[in-house]
């Protein structure tokens, strides 16, 4: 026998813990994309300002700029939320993280280059290293291409058996 809807929820701070994490992460998203936005032109012009006016060290201003991006990223913390559940995510293997596949990147075209490699053996090496990516990640996308497709599938399904055709799903 099915049980009866329960107006009132088990928990009902959760509820509100809940809306109060959706709308934090909306305001902080924007704060952060805002942020974005303003380094962009704020490390460009650091960078030429670097370029043009030597200072003690090379990049000093742009360095600066990251620094101070990278403590705003600390203090915005868009993600905190997750930090008071159990998330239970997999960690992040570092080779496959965008710092991880520019280093490896970065190695074939140094390593070609020291090598004496022309252009056509850089592009050559350079397409080595992707295929060899794309074969490590083969087993992560085929599971996330099955989540899709599955999902895809299900709204599909939902579509044809309970919107009429003048209702948008």
């Amino acid at each position: 026998m099915n049980q009866p809807l329960s107006l009132s929820p088990s928990h009902p701070d959760e509820r509100w813990r809940f809306l109060r994490d959706v709308a934090v992460f909306q305001l902080k998203m924007i704060v952060d994309n805002l942020r974005d936005f303003a380094l962009i032109p704020v490390s460009l012009g650091a960078a030429l300002l670097d370029l043009v006016f030597k200072g003690e060290r090379e990049g000093e201003l742009f360095y600066k700029v990251l620094q101070w991006g990278a403590h705003s990223e600390k203090i915005i913390d868009v993600y905190s939320a997750i930090e008071k559940r159990e998330t239970g995510a997999p960690p992040i293997n570092p080779d496959y993280t965008i710092d991880g596949v520019v280093a490896r990147l970065e190695g074939v075209v140094v390593r070609e280059y020291e090598k004496g490699g022309t252009a056509a053996s850089i592009k050559s090496a350079m397409d080595r290293a992707i295929d060899q990516l794309h074969h490590e990640t083969r087993p992560a996308r085929a599971k996330v291409t099955g989540l899709v497709v599955r999902a895809a599938d299900k709204l599909r399904s939902v579509r044809e058996s309970g919107a009429d055709e003048d209702t948008p799903l």
